[in-house]
């Protein structure tokens, strides 16, 4: 073994200084870091000391080099909501930095083809190695076989099937919004308020149809206000709601944030909150623990979910077994904004 040399003396310790210590080529020791079997046993553990003894440890874009990839993984998104995109992104980090991959986040717009032709000219920009894509951008008409068309990996998250996308990470919502309507009519509520999300949003839509199907089909009232998941939305609505003549007992809003703003209204109004209104939102973000009082909210895995489809694209992009799906169980986390009611 040759005498290693000081690579104090030139900066970073690279795989050039490990090649030229162990005696080998930049190859051989690019092949013991691949783990291929060409490399004699002999040779590898020579060059496993090495890299041992340097503390040496290959950077993304040398194993990029070696293996033609980039080591970067797209997350793209079209999500306003801070409190919910930074929490989703700490979780995929800890999936993708573990295996050796860093994170992009992109945001993309809604616009039909254009959103597609974007995100197409994204991925050739940045060269990723693969994509996860959150809705409602997964439901962009035309994304999944733009995205197979160009042979690019992706694993998509949603609360439907998506026609193109053979790796969906899916969140049953028309369930989990029947799933509030029983919770809420369990406390006694018999009128109840909606504030939906935007109507060509599939998550919107899913979340209204199970919340209307299951209240109407055990007799309840349902009263609904326009939304668009921002907080100006839950606002507004609620400020229709709740100037009805026999306003609503209880409010669900269809995100966090809209029910923040129905909270805002309330309490605007003078409207005790749970004794002479329940309020209930979605996705059990940090921001239910943030108000006053603790708002009562469906808890949906995003992270979890997120992380999933990480280590999905991560097998998919190394050719290895693919781990499962996640299995998405969401259920009401009750707080401080609801209660039974004593209203008729």
């Amino acid at each position: 073994m040759k005498r290693q040399p000081d690579a104090q003396n030139h900066g970073e310790t690279t795989i050039d200084h490990v090649a030229a210590a162990a005696g080998v080529s930049v190859r051989t020791v690019s092949r013991v870091l691949n783990g291929s079997s060409l490399v004699k046993p002999a040779t590898r553990l020579q060059v496993e000391q090495v890299i041992a003894s340097m503390n040496f440890s290959p950077s993304s874009r040398a194993r990029g080099l070696a293996l033609r990839r980039s080591f970067l993984i797209g997350l793209i998104h079209n999500d306003h909501n801070a409190l919910v995109l930074d929490s989703l992104q700490r979780a995929v980090i800890s999936t993708t930095v573990s295996s050796g991959y860093e994170l992009i986040t992109h945001p993309a717009s809604l616009g039909s083809q254009d959103a597609v032709n974007e995100l197409l000219a994204f991925v050739e920009r940045s060269r990723v190695d693969g994509l996860i894509v959150l809705p409602p951008v997964s439901g962009i008409p035309g994304l999944a076989k733009a995205l197979s068309d160009a042979g690019v990996r992706a694993v998509a998250l949603s609360s439907v099937p998506i026609d193109g996308f053979s790796d969906v990470v899916i969140s049953r919502e028309r369930e989990a919004g029947a799933l509030v309507a029983r919770y809420l009519m369990d406390l006694g509520h018999k009128r109840l308020g909606l504030v939906n999300g935007p109507m060509e949003v599939a998550s919107a839509k899913e979340r209204r149809a199970g919340f209307v199907d299951e209240a109407s089909a055990r007799g309840a009232s349902v009263f609904e206000a326009e939304g668009d998941y921002g907080f100006a939305s839950g606002v507004a609505g609620a400020a229709h709601l709740l100037s009805l003549e026999r306003r609503p007992t209880a409010i669900f809003a269809a995100n966090d944030i809209m029910a923040a703003g129905v909270l805002k209204v309330a309490a605007s109004l003078g409207i005790a909150i749970p004794s002479e209104l329940s309020v209930i939102g979605f996705d059990g973000s940090m921001i239910t623990r943030m108000l006053t009082p603790a708002l009562t909210s469906v808890y949906r895995p995003f992270g979890e979910m997120a992380q999933g489809a990480a280590r999905r694209l991560i097998a998919l992009i190394e050719g290895k077994e693919l781990p499962p799906l996640p299995e998405v169980t969401m259920e009401v986390v009750p707080a401080e904004s609801t209660a039974m009611t004593a209203m008729p």
